[in-house]
């Protein structure tokens, strides 16, 4: 049998709303600082981490190293500027490292250096299911299939920040009202993201998920979102 396996790279796509990227900030500690008769004035606020401005309040503009900046342990601001600001984010990783792997019914191995990084199926491939522990699963140096498992699966960060936090698209079809399974590791949750079939689509009826993927049933095609 010949094994297929391969490593690609995936760009998540990263656009954000204005107001997804307003709700960006919701989770940060925000900090109002205002100088008052024009005179600088010192606010609290953790910098070791540097700072962004991510609202102006004053009509005078507030201009970095100028009007507003930072010392250890403050954000300081002068001149009239009021404002409030934030510690930047966390560069969030947006590519995933992916390895294909495919099993034609007996087990195949894919080598991977994997340095105690974690492994999730991104993607099934195969109409046979793929479930961890029973037709999938990996270790330090390879990632296997069995049971005519085929699948894309995503490896995480070697320093424990874990993967991707994008959520992930998958279809889902029940043909000829068969049930059918999609495999995909959830860690939270699965959404229904719209309808494909004139057959209704009810949570719990003719679909469902647990955390090795999603199941349809009763002729529901749908497109999932996996999280």
């Amino acid at each position: 049998m010949k094994r297929v396996c391969g490593l690609l790279l995936l760009l998540a796509p990263t656009l954000l709303s204005a107001q997804e990227s307003a709700n960006k900030v919701a989770d940060r500690q925000v900090v109002r600082c205002e100088s008052e008769d024009q005179q600088r004035a010192f606010c609290p606020m953790d910098t070791s981490g540097g700072v962004q401005l991510v609202r102006q309040l004053s009509k005078r503009d507030c201009i970095r190293e100028t009007s507003w900046g930072t010392e250890e342990g403050a954000v300081w601001v002068s001149q009239g500027c009021r404002a409030e600001f934030a510690r930047p984010r966390p560069v969030t990783r947006t590519t995933r490292r992916v390895v294909r792997c495919e099993s034609r019914g007996r087990m195949e191995v894919c080598p991977v250096v994997l340095r105690g990084a974690p492994v999730r199926l991104l993607r099934q491939q195969s109409v046979l299911p793929c479930r961890e522990g029973r037709s999938w699963g990996y270790n330090n140096r390879e990632i296997w299939v069995s049971r005519g498992c085929q699948g894309q699966f995503e490896v995480g960060a070697e320093d424990g920040s874990g993967f991707v936090d994008i959520p992930r698209k998958v279809v889902c079809e029940s043909k000829g009202e068969l049930r059918r399974e999609c495999g995909v590791s959830v860690t939270r949750r699965v959404t229904l993201v719209e309808q494909l079939s004139s057959a209704a689509c009810r949570e719990g009826d003719s679909w469902g998920w647990d955390r090795n993927g999603i199941w349809v049933d009763k002729g529901c095609r749908g497109e999932f979102s996996a999280d």
